[in-house]
Order: structure tokens, then C-alpha cells, then sequence
């Protein structure tokens, strides 16, 4: 587990914004908090074009260790529908804290039962108002974050 954390961190770090690029807004401030309850809402809601419009054109969507990738809003888009939204899926995003982004525990919601099931640690990387990065970790980083299995519906 710490040879993924720190592979972790070293994917986190390359996905910081460089020269040229805005920077993130300050952490907890107005504008990183509207940003992530908008993001929260899209989550819960399974709004696929609500969670588009809060990504910058050149966002990367990684999900280490698997080795693909998607560069840009499209392919990005694409995959939230096909994937991560598919069949009307809706999530709960429990927010935390990772090198200093903002991150969620995210929890897929069984539509009988109501309890939401993990899905996994995404992080960000914000340039200015938008997303330029979103990673998602497997459920095993979880517990480093105090964050259970499931969620009670």
C-alpha cells in the first residue's frame, strides 16, 4: 500500500498547475467551496453535463495503476457516460482532503436498498474555476482517509 501512495503522490504532483496555467483557488475558499458543491450535486444527481461544464477543455481523467487515460473534455465526457454514470448510476461523494486537493470518497448508490457502496478516492486538481485533473484511486486508499466501505442509505 505505500508503494501506491507514493506513486499516488508523484501522479498528484505532475497534475499541479504549472506556468501558464490558473491557479487553484485558495484552499476552502467561497470559490473552492462552489466549485466542489456544484461537482456534489452533479454526483448526486447523475448529471453527467453538470459534472462536463465544471471541466477544463484540456482535463486529464487518469485512474492509476490502470494504465488509461482521457485527455480532454470529449473523450472525458464519454467515459462519464459509458462508465462511471452508466444505467442512471447516481453517487455520494464524501469530501476529504489529499496532498492538499480537494477529494472524495465516492459511493455508488444501490437504487433498492439505498445504500451506497465505495467506489473509490477521486482528487482533484483545480486551475482557477475549473477541474483540470480528476484521479481516481481504488477502495484500498479508503481507511488512510477514515473513510468505511459503505454508506447506510
Amino acid at each position: 500500500m505505500t508503494s501506491a501512495l507514493k506513486r499516488a503522490r508523484a501522479t498528484l504532483q505532475r497534475e499541479l498547475p504549472g506556468p501558464g496555467q490558473d491557479p487553484p483557488p485558495p484552499p476552502d475558499s467561497a470559490a473552492e467551496r462552489e466549485l466542489i458543491a456544484r461537482l456534489t450535486r452533479a454526483y448526486d444527481a447523475g448529471d453527467v453535463d453538470g459534472v462536463v461544464a465544471l471541466l477544463a477543455d484540456d482535463v486529464q481523467l487518469r485512474m492509476p495503476p490502470v494504465p488509461l487515460e482521457y485527455h480532454g473534455r470529449e473523450p472525458t465526457a464519454r467515459f462519464l457516460t459509458v462508465v462511471a454514470f452508466r444505467q442512471g448510476r447516481t453517487y455520494r461523494l464524501v469530501a476529504t482532503r489529499a496532498n492538499g486537493q480537494p477529494a472524495f470518497g465516492a459511493y455508488v448508490r444501490d437504487p433498492l436498498t439505498g445504500v451506497a457502496h465505495a467506489a473509490g478516492l477521486l482528487v482533484l486538481t483545480l486551475a482557477g474555476d475549473r477541474i483540470s485533473a480528476m484521479t481516481r484511486f481504488d477502495n484500498s486508499v479508503l481507511p488512510r482517509f477514515g473513510l468505511p466501505r459503505t454508506l447506510p442509505g
